[in-house]
């Protein structure tokens, strides 16, 4: 087999001309502030089921870009969506991502409080980064701490809350969007039993890319 196309940038591209003909092949329209963050989730997964289950509280997008533009962390729940997080475009725009899952004081607060991880990681990032992008791509008891904090008074610039599983997962969802909405918070979540650590990637490269204007391949200087 000869590939069609080769490098980086016409890959990319490529890919995205087929994702705009399959959507319009199954009559689906994207609204246009929220098109670059679908199509990159899609572009990421195959999965055109996140046409349908990506849901965006009023001005997500354009807040979550002007946050990074801004210059606030991004927290992720997992090293896996820490290291898909594009560090060329970070760097650009002078911003760190963090995961402290690993952290020591993370884990002994875990032991203590009887809870996991995922828990702890998130009320640490509260006190430590209190305005960061937090970004869910593995575990609902993030988002249900999340939650709980914002109900308290806990702001962050925004929340992309996009667990995978089977337990807790469509439950933990429902309510931190309740929650954002009641508490004008901005969010972006995949509704239902998908997404997963890449979806959270994804989604932060989408408005990296937003923030930088580099949808476009070549302005990332790929060829």
């Amino acid at each position: 087999m000869v590939p069609e196309h080769h490098l980086p940038a016409d890959i990319e591209r490529t890919s995205m001309a087929i994702i705009e003909s399959e959507l319009k092949a199954q009559n689906i329209t994207l609204l246009p502030h929220t098109e670059a963050v679908v199509k990159r989730v899609i572009h990421t997964t195959a999965d055109f089921d996140y046409a349908h289950t990506l849901q965006f509280t009023p001005d997500a997008v354009s807040l979550g870009v002007a946050a990074l533009r801004r210059g606030v962390p991004v927290v992720t729940d997992t090293n896996m969506a820490k290291a898909g997080i594009s560090k060329p475009s970070l760097a650009k725009l002078g911003l760190q991502v963090y995961c402290f899952m690993a952290d020591e004081k993370v884990a002994e607060q875990a032991r203590e409080e009887g809870t996991t991880r995922a828990v702890a990681a998130m009320r640490h990032a509260a006190t430590v980064l209190p305005g960061a992008l937090l970004a869910v791509g593995n575990a609902p008891t993030a988002l249900l701490e999340i939650a709980d904090l914002i109900e308290k008074g806990f702001r962050p610039a925004l929340v992309v809350g996009v667990p995978v599983g089977f337990v807790n997962v469509v439950e933990s969802k429902q309510r931190l969007m309740q929650v954002c909405k009641a508490a004008g918070v901005p969010a972006i979540i995949a509704m239902g039993r998908k997404g997963g650590s890449n979806v959270a990637a994804a989604i932060c490269n989408a408005l990296l890319y937003t923030a930088l204007d580099t949808l476009d391949p070549e302005r990332r200087g790929w060829k």
